[in-house]
């Protein structure tokens, strides 16, 4: 017994270490098409904070969660863009009335299972991912993003300069 502290000791002194020398999880390069065919890219909001919202139509608590999406894209559009991203796509005709319908401010993409794999393995919706101005994946919301959410992980990033 008395010679196994002394490794555990030595173990648990490299967990640590390891710990505090892992670097934040750059969020991947992306570049899909939005509704219109243009070409998006993730990098061009380096600076702001970005939230990546894996969402479809079909899903009641993605659709559940536009009115807040919406609501926080037109209060902070200086410092945040949201991005939201159809999974898997259904017709751009079907997702363009649904944008129309929903009054949705932000860049919607066309995803795949593929592109949300890239942040998370599930096929769980909706996903929020939230992205540093240094483009860091700093956490990620399971389920339908709340405003104590909100309040508590992606607004002191905002009020970070």
């Amino acid at each position: 017994m008395n010679r196994l502290i002394p490794i555990l000791l030595v173990f648990l002194s490299a967990t640590v270490s390891l710990a505090q020398e892992t670097k934040p999880l750059k969020a991947p390069s992306l570049e899909l098409k939005d509704l219109n065919g243009k070409t998006v890219k993730l990098s061009k909001y380096m600076g702001k904070v970005v939230l990546v919202n894996f969402w479809a139509t079909w899903c009641a608590p993605c659709v559940a969660e536009v009115p807040e999406l919406v609501k926080w894209q037109n209060e902070h559009k200086d410092e945040l863009q949201i991005l939201g991203i159809t999974y898997p796509p259904a017709s751009l005709r079907k997702i363009r009335r649904f944008v129309r319908d929903h009054g949705i401010n932000y860049p919607i993409i066309l995803g795949s299972k593929a592109t949300k794999r890239l942040f998370e393995p599930s096929d769980n919706l909706p996903i929020t991912v939230i992205i540093d101005r240094e483009g860091n994946i700093v956490d990620r919301i399971d389920g339908v993003i709340f405003m104590d959410e909100f309040e508590t992980k992606v607004r002191p990033l905002i009020k970070q300069r």
